[in-house]
């Protein structure tokens, strides 16, 4: 086995390891990054299907995510706005279909007065409570100790109001049903966007989209690495002491100063550490998991609903499929729609052979944008959960209490070990703006506290 020295090793080339691992360098540290995956980008994957580039994971910027968007633009990249023009489809609980423009929901006036009003109480206690420090709220054991699913039951009586309202963050968002996980959960969401208003305006939170694919930020900063990025290699053991680590992969060695963990929360326990993680981690971990969701790529010949007028752009929270956007590529000729089946319903298209679970998801597809829609040249589903090196989607979050009980220890280093992915980041917080900013604020930490080792 080949045996390296360097300053850093850091486990997972996903945005968040490859832009530590990119800052480390350039403040003059050696680094090793230790990818079990054949590729880079984690949870961003574009990949020809069929003769189809399909962005498999992580894929839109929105206007406040500065850090994705300044990393874009200093590596070249070029980016393209999501088509966006016509009307939107709203498929109510009662299968009623109605075509709508603007922002709302064309539901009754009793029941958008009851969205406006629970997204205003949302949006202060986004403000108030902030992405940062969540558990460090006055109210954050009450808040997290609560279901958003209870919480809104208690706030209104109106369901359509509330089951649109947890379509945004249950579904939408941390792909949980909204009875498993608490409403500080749900603010530290809505606040990592800057509001649940953000949330809720998909004009806004999907805004672009990198030409040729997400993943390119990640192959840029890989190419930049060279030979510092070593794939096929899952870590097996972390040796650590006060001294440094020794990281062992299937391939190399890797005898550092400092580690940096930048894979999700669910896969720190495929590491053996030695010595043990003390147990305030051990029980860390146990209370964070990846929610679940079917991302469904159908490609057609044309993009026929521009014709008639409509975006592309479909919710219906009582379908399997709760929502559909054009997700046509740059200077594409074809059309494709990009839809999401989250959580239990996910579950539910699972319990049904690939053939009929195709045949199911497109009829949701018809019932929103007609019969076209049934004979897509190119299907595919994004299966995150059944992914070795990533296992649920989009990214992890606490159980009920499990955020205001360990928040505030999620990031402390274990010696000489830190920890970086999207889901512990505060600002982009499960999105890759999040990886990028808590990336580079990890590597920034270790650039300090060597800097400091050094002077004494």
């Amino acid at each position: 086995m080949e045996i390296i020295e360097r300053d850093v090793v850091i486990v997972g080339a996903g945005t968040a390891g490859l832009n530590a691992a990119r800052d480390l360098r350039a403040a003059g540290l050696s680094v090793a990054v230790l990818e079990a995956r054949d590729r880079v980008g984690g949870r961003t994957w574009t990949n020809t299907i069929d003769g189809a580039m399909l962005e498999i994971g992580g894929q839109w910027i929105s206007p406040d995510q500065e850090a994705l968007q300044e990393l874009v633009t200093e590596l070249g990249l070029e980016t393209f706005s999501r088509y966006r023009e016509g009307k939107s489809v709203y498929v109510a609980p009662d299968g009623t279909r109605s075509v709508y423009d603007g922002d709302m929901f064309p539901v009754s006036a009793q029941t958008g007065a009851e969205m406006q009003r629970m997204i205003g109480i949302l949006d202060s206690l986004a403000a108030d409570i902030g992405a940062s420090e969540p558990w460090a709220h006055p109210r954050a054991r009450e808040l997290d100790t609560i279901s958003l699913r209870e919480w809104m039951s208690q706030t209104s009586d109106d369901e359509e109001a509330c089951a649109n309202i947890g379509h945004f963050l249950a579904g939408g968002m941390l792909t949980k049903p909204s009875h498993a996980f608490s409403v500080l959960q749900a603010v530290l969401m809505a606040a990592s966007a800057g509001s649940f208003s953000n949330l809720v305006d998909e004009n806004l939170l999907l805004d672009k989209r990198v030409v040729g694919g997400m993943q390119g930020v990640s192959l840029a900063i890989a190419a930049q690495l060279g030979a510092d990025v070593v794939l096929d290699s899952p870590v097996r053991t972390l040796n650590w002491s006060g001294d440094g680590v020794s990281a062992v992969s299937d391939r190399v060695r890797v005898n550092a100063r400092y580690a940096v963990m930048a894979v999700p929360p669910n896969l720190y326990s495929r590491v053996s550490f030695n010595p043990p993680l003390p147990r305030r981690q051990h029980q860390m971990h146990q209370h964070q998991s990846l929610g679940l969701v079917i991302k469904v790529h159908a490609v057609y010949e044309t993009p026929f609903w521009r014709e008639e007028g409509l975006s592309g752009t479909c919710f219906s929270p009582n379908l399997l499929v709760q929502e559909i956007y054009d997700n046509t590529n740059h200077g594409d000729t074809r059309g494709t729609l990009v839809a999401f089946v989250p959580d239990e319903k996910a579950d539910a298209a699972f319990e049904l052979d690939a053939a009929e679970r195709r045949r199911v998801i497109l009829a949701d597809f018809a019932t929103s944008l007609g019969a076209k829609a049934l004979e897509p040249a190119v299907y595919y589903e994004s299966d995150w959960g059944s992914e070795e090196w990533t296992r649920g989607a989009y990214a992890a979050s606490y159980d009920l209490g499990g955020l205001h009980r360990y928040g505030a220890h999620q990031l402390t280093p274990v010696g000489p070990i830190y920890w970086a992915s999207s889901d512990l980041a505060a600002e982009g917080y499960q999105h890759v703006d999040g990886a990028v900013r808590i990336g580079r604020a990890t590597a920034a930490k270790i650039v300090a506290r060597d800097a400091e080792s050094r002077a004494v």
